[in-house]
């Protein structure tokens, strides 16, 4: 049987992407709709590997100081109104000089998830199915964290990320494996949602012990 493991939520801690809206001082809202503007989504170029983590970077500081500049000419142009709350953060955004996505990613292992692993691999074929993006990738290439699984399929690398149903057309497709002989664990439901259906075995992450216990008759 395959056996296909999400990576951030299930072996590893997740990346709180907070943590970046805080450094930038502004929220998951328009974090993302700047990301997504004139229909143009840096974001989800970035996670399919379209874009590097240096023009992602360059073409959100670009779009930050156009909104920021036409917000100031508003601005002058009604005479130096009071700016709404909205107004004040857009022009509180600071330019990005650093990759924030690599200085703040710091994951931690989920020792149960690897115990698990190191299991099913015994009799089983276990890969990795995870959406990612460039910085996060070589940060666990470097430590090491996708060592564990037969083989790495990343977003970034197989330019399809999930919920997208053809993600997981892909694994099966490379791994020669019917859908009905695929297990699947991730700790979003869409994802899980998606690889059901298309046939998949497929488990929402509660905790490591968990997923443990329902997966250890495998072994």
């Amino acid at each position: 049987m395959l056996f296909i493991f999400d990576m951030g939520g299930v072996v590893t801690t997740t990346f709180d992407m907070q943590v970046i809206f805080n450094k930038l001082n502004t929220t998951k809202e328009d974090f993302f709709n700047i990301c997504n503007q004139h229909n143009d989504n840096i974001w989800d170029k970035l996670e399919t590997g379209n874009i590097s983590t240096v023009d992602f970077w360059k073409t959100f500081n670009s779009r930050v100081e156009s909104l920021q500049r036409n917000l100031f000419d508003g601005f002058l142009k009604i005479g130096g109104k009071v700016k709404s709350s909205h107004e004040v953060q857009i022009q509180n955004i600071p330019k990005v000089e650093i990759d924030l996505f690599r200085l703040y990613f710091n994951p931690k292992i989920q020792e149960k998830t690897c115990e698990l692993i190191k299991n099913l691999r015994k009799k089983h074929r276990v890969v990795c199915g995870t959406n990612t993006i460039q910085s996060h990738w070589e940060n666990h290439t470097e430590r090491g964290d996708y060592a564990i699984f037969d083989k790495t399929y990343a977003s970034n690398k197989i330019n399809c990320a999930k919920p997208n149903p053809h993600f997981f057309e892909l694994i099966l497709e490379a791994e020669n494996y019917k859908p009905e002989e695929t297990f699947f664990v991730d700790d979003k439901q869409n994802n899980i949602d998606a690889a059901k259906s298309l046939g998949i075995n497929a488990e929402l992450m509660t905790t490591p012990e968990e997923l443990y216990k329902k997966w250890k008759k495998y072994f």
